[in-house]
């Protein structure tokens, strides 16, 4: 008999005002075929940091939905408590702009003007 897993829940989704800013911590299920729960920060559009566990070691388990749920509720509060906290409030100022094709070693910041064509 094959097991099936009903996904408790499919993701968490919360958007944060940290020191003027409005952040979004997204969190999902990737389901059993492919066994992880993915935690991002995003600021403008950006994802400013990402957690990624693996939940291949306990497919078998019995409650395997309530635990993966369990999981991802843990993992999401925990990028909030992080970001409450300040954990990332130097990533902002440390990420930078690249042009496509450019070595991340070669990168210098860019600025663009609106209706400037890209080189």
């Amino acid at each position: 008999m094959t097991k099936t897993f009903e996904k408790a829940v499919t993701g968490f989704n919360h958007n944060i005002k940290h020191k003027g800013k409005v952040y979004h911590v997204q969190t999902e299920d990737s389901g059993i075929n492919n066994p992880h729960i993915i935690t991002h920060l995003f600021v403008g559009g950006n994802i400013l940091a990402s957690k990624k566990t693996s939940y291949a070691d306990i497919l078998n388990a019995e409650n395997l939905s309530e635990v993966v749920r369990e999981l991802m509720e843990e993992q999401h509060k925990e990028m909030l408590r992080n970001l409450i906290n300040g954990v990332y409030d130097s990533y902002e100022s440390t990420a930078r702009s690249y042009q496509p094709g450019q070595l991340e070693t070669d990168a210098a910041p860019v600025k663009m003007q609106p209706g400037q064509p890209l080189a």
